[in-house]
């Protein structure tokens, strides 16, 4: 990556409805290789149908598998296997109750990276 050094200064949040008050970086801004490479990471976690489509589930409430295999209408070990690479990533964590095991968001703004690219290619 052209002009990106591995010790770029950590820039501030940008100014957003998330991070309100603080000054946006310009479009020049370069952010830290460590940052730009974890950001890439998530994308690729969140870049297979599947997994778009359980976090859209998520987005309101937690769900065990089997709710997630009604609501999409793949198999359990498919959707096992997606959510281990969506927790390997930080995307969604897992809270045991009894037998089953409750999947949720681990943070809000995922839902909104899922739901804007969506949102997205439904306009175009």
């Amino acid at each position: 990556m052209a002009g990106v050094t591995a010790d770029a200064v950590p820039e501030p949040p940008v100014d957003d409805e998330h991070s309100p008050g603080r000054p946006a970086p310009g479009p020049a801004t370069i952010r830290p290789r460590a940052t730009l490479e974890a950001a890439g990471e998530l994308l690729r976690a969140l870049s297979a149908p599947v997994r778009i489509a359980i976090v859209l589930q998520l987005r309101d409430s937690g769900r065990c598998v089997h709710e997630l295999v009604d609501a999409l209408g793949v198999t359990q070990p498919l959707i096992s296997q997606h959510l281990r690479v969506l927790k390997s990533a930080g995307v969604v964590d897992g809270e045991r109750h009894g037998r089953e095991v409750v999947y949720r968001l681990v943070d809000e703004h995922l839902s909104h990276i899922v739901l804007d690219a969506v949102t997205h290619v439904e306009e175009e």
